[in-house]
């Protein structure tokens, strides 16, 4: 039986989300990470610590998750959900996440689009602070395999045009960084981004993959670390944009190749476009882009 999804459901909002940063949240991402930036592990420091930009997803994911709980429809076609894969991610960064923030975040269904592969299926999320500030938005896209739009889509025109690059030569700097073994279990446990295709090889096997796969989440994490390093002076408070389409998997215990593939100036910003290749030399990341400005 063949599956199909409307875009009317385009505008369905969620359920609202509210939570309380802590630092043990903030600094176990950063150690997930690797990352010993002193603004996310030294509490010393005047103004306190901050969770690098990445941290966003952790905040969300339990809405992710059970988003079937939170879609705020009776009409949706619930039963697909599961077909989807992570397939683009787009985070604005208002202002770094803080341990100590109340946030609330409101999400809606923002486009439901006809690709060759499926059904691309968005979600936004916008989190604001107990002032009503804004924080981060969020656009999460989901690849629905097999799903078929049952109509020209809608909201492509409203998701963010995220900076796009064709690479040409070599790149401008190469990282490799190993993947131990080990993480995406610490990711998991750090994070509790938790989906047992990362820690369990019976489990991720059983749905056809060779091994268990290092999340998606936690390899552009990486990369964002790379190109923070090695653009930004090791300041997360430049970071204002984070984009990529996920193409590719890793298995841990292997080496991964992060590559700045390019540079672009817009008025007071610079785009830093990036890939990530996996140990067989394949996109595990593709159309990366990080977006610096002033601190």
């Amino acid at each position: 039986m063949s599956m199909e999804l409307s875009s009317r459901h385009v505008g369905i909002p969620l359920k609202a989300y509210e939570t309380a940063v802590t630092w043990r949240q903030t600094t176990n991402y950063a150690a997930a990470l690797g990352d010993d930036t002193p603004l996310y592990l030294d509490d010393s420091q005047p103004g306190g610590i901050a969770a690098p930009p990445m941290f966003c997803v952790a905040v969300t994911w339990p809405i992710t998750e059970r988003i079937a709980e939170f879609i705020e429809s009776a009409k949706f076609p619930k039963e697909i959900i599961n077909t989807q894969v992570h397939y683009t991610e787009h985070l604005a960064i208002h202002r770094l996440v803080r341990p100590g923030d109340r946030l609330s975040v409101q999400g809606r269904i923002a486009a439901i689009l006809p690709r060759k592969a499926g059904t691309l299926f968005v979600i936004r999320y916008d989190a604001a602070d107990a002032d009503g500030s804004p924080v981060f938005t969020e656009h999460i896209g989901g690849m629905m395999r097999g799903v078929r739009c049952t109509d020209e889509g809608r909201g492509g025109e409203t998701l963010p045009v995220a900076p796009s690059f064709e690479a040409s030569g070599a790149p401008i700097w190469e990282a490799p960084v190993f993947v131990d073994r080990t993480a995406p279990f610490v990711y998991d446990g750090c994070t509790n981004i938790q989906f047992p295709i990362h820690t369990s090889v019976a489990f991720a096997r059983a749905v056809g993959l060779p091994d268990i796969i290092h999340q998606g989440t936690a390899t552009l994490a990486l990369a964002v670390r790379e190109v923070t390093n090695r653009e930004a002076e090791g300041d997360p408070r430049q970071v204002r944009a984070i984009s990529c389409r996920f193409t590719g998997m890793v298995i841990p215990g292997s080496e991964i190749r992060i590559r700045l593939i390019g540079r672009a100036t817009e008025g007071p910003e610079t785009h830093c476009f990036f890939e990530v290749l996996n140990i067989d030399g394949k996109h595990a990341i593709r159309d990366g882009a990080v977006v610096l400005g002033p601190a």
